[in-house]
């Protein structure tokens, strides 16, 4: 593949944003299809299919949790790396991705080994029961011998877009989504090891990423390397990185805290079928925000090194851009889930069994989805601003503060039930998302208005 690099400074603004916001929405969906793969085929598995699938969904907050760590590193150091190479500060740019392998290495290996001791009581915490629990352990006891791996792969394809690259990017995706495609049917029906294959297949898979994404950032074409000399830890820098990414992390761990909140709700009120419509739920609305994130993602290191560079005409283009983009999509999406909602179910459980309970809970989870797409646009450019106080509270606001306690309270009132916990996601997307997005408007836009630019 053609290692094109896009030059921030250059050019049309919506051009460079979707140079590299294409291959990373290609990238995104390609990720997705990386885990959905796995739903797909244990779903029909012939007799477990339904409960493989939820005991495979009780894993996901885990696994979410894992990710969390690779946003906390990799999503701080990403836009802190392409600030840098906006103000020609090519040495610090190559400390701040050293220094991000270093700690993203050490924390694979220490959430590993807590993994392993502890996953039999954090399951059970997060809602197995003696039904689901076998198929959770065969899942996650092979996935978390593979976390370095993803946390390589995820915590360091940031600085490979954050470089212009973005078809690189891109194929640190392609190479695991695609491996993992071939590899699962491979080990679940043809070597009959069922859940326990969808999980070394999604290991081998990310072990190929890590190793493309290492041979590149240490390779001839790339601009910045991963040196040595530059993993020497420095505390002021990891603290610039992690004050950065704290607020991806903090959307990534307050994502696995209400999977976890749903899933013990769901299974109080409503039993392990429950649990399984919210795992298909949170899959469906995985498809749909994929586009969005790979945008506001793909938006993020042309609003940082433009920011950097002191070209502000430009980052206000990017923001309106944006937005514009993903709030048209939103609605587009809403539509379409109201409309046709059984195709999107039967993915995922190709026995029916979840279609009856599902759809009405569909239509209850996706009500004002456009109102989402606000979150992303305010909370991608506090981020790429680094404006890191501002987007760890948004972060923390419409998951801890309106879901969480949504999903435990609402269930209560009027005898709702399953019915309330479904509710929580719309009226957090509609208060989280206008507040995230109205406080970026009157904080952001009049620093960018008053600032001198750069001639």
């Amino acid at each position: 593949m053609h290692t094109h690099q896009t030059d921030f400074s250059k050019g049309s603004v919506y051009k460079n944003i979707l140079e590299v916001a294409v291959p990373m929405t290609v990238a995104q969906f390609l990720n997705l299809l990386y885990n959905i793969v796995d739903r797909m085929y244990i779903g029909r598995i012939e007799g477990i299919g339904s409960i493989a699938l939820t005991g495979v969904g009780l894993c996901f907050p885990i696994i979410t949790l894992i990710t969390a760590f690779t946003y906390l590193f990799g999503n701080g150091g990403g836009p802190l790396c392409a600030m840098e190479r906006g103000k020609e500060n090519t040495k610090e740019a190559e400390y701040i991705m050293g220094n991000t392998f270093v700690m993203l290495v050490g924390t694979g290996i220490v959430l590993m080994i807590i993994g392993l001791l502890f996953y039999k009581p954090i399951l059970y915490a997060f809602g197995a029961s003696d039904t689901t629990f076998p198929y959770a352990e065969s899942y996650i006891q092979i996935y978390l011998l593979g976390t370095i791996f993803v946390m390589i792969s995820l915590g360091m394809n940031p600085f490979i877009n954050s470089q212009g690259f973005g078809n690189m990017g891109m194929l640190t995706v392609l190479i695991g989504a695609v491996l993992n495609i071939i590899l699962d049917p491979l080990f679940i029906f043809v070597f009959h090891m069922g859940v326990r294959g969808a999980a070394i297949a999604t290991v081998i898979s990310q072990m190929c990423s890590a190793l493309w994404v290492l041979k590149f950032l240490t390779g001839k074409k790339a601009e910045l390397h991963l040196k040595k000399q530059a993993m020497k830890l420095k505390w002021k820098r990891i603290c610039s990185i992690m004050g950065l990414g704290v607020s991806g992390f903090i959307m990534a761990f307050t994502n696995s805290l209400v999977q976890i909140v749903c899933n013990a709700t769901l299974q109080n009120y409503g039993g392990d079928i429950y649990v399984g419509v919210m795992t298909v739920l949170n899959s469906i609305r995985e498809i749909f925000t994929m586009p969005v994130m790979g945008l506001t993602n793909g938006a993020s290191p042309v609003m940082s090194y433009n920011y950097g560079e002191s070209t502000y005409h430009r980052v206000k283009k990017a923001i309106f851009f944006v937005t514009g983009v993903c709030v048209a999509y939103t609605l587009v999406a809403w539509g379409v889930l109201r409309l046709w909602p059984e195709p999107f179910i039967r993915i995922f459980d190709g026995s029916g069994e979840l279609l009856s309970e599902g759809v009405p809970a569909l239509h209850i989870y996706f009500f004002g989805f456009c109102f989402m797409a606000l979150q992303f646009a305010g909370q991608c450019v506090f981020v790429a601003l680094g404006k890191a106080k501002k987007a760890t509270f948004f972060s923390l606001f419409r998951k801890a503060i309106i879901v969480v306690p949504l999903t435990i309270f609402l269930p209560m009132i009027n005898r709702w039930g399953v019915d309330g916990v479904f509710w929580a996601e719309p009226i957090s997307n509609l208060v989280g998302g206008c507040a995230c997005f109205i406080t970026m408007l009157i904080t952001i836009m009049p620093e960018l208005n008053h600032k001198k630019e750069r001639n």
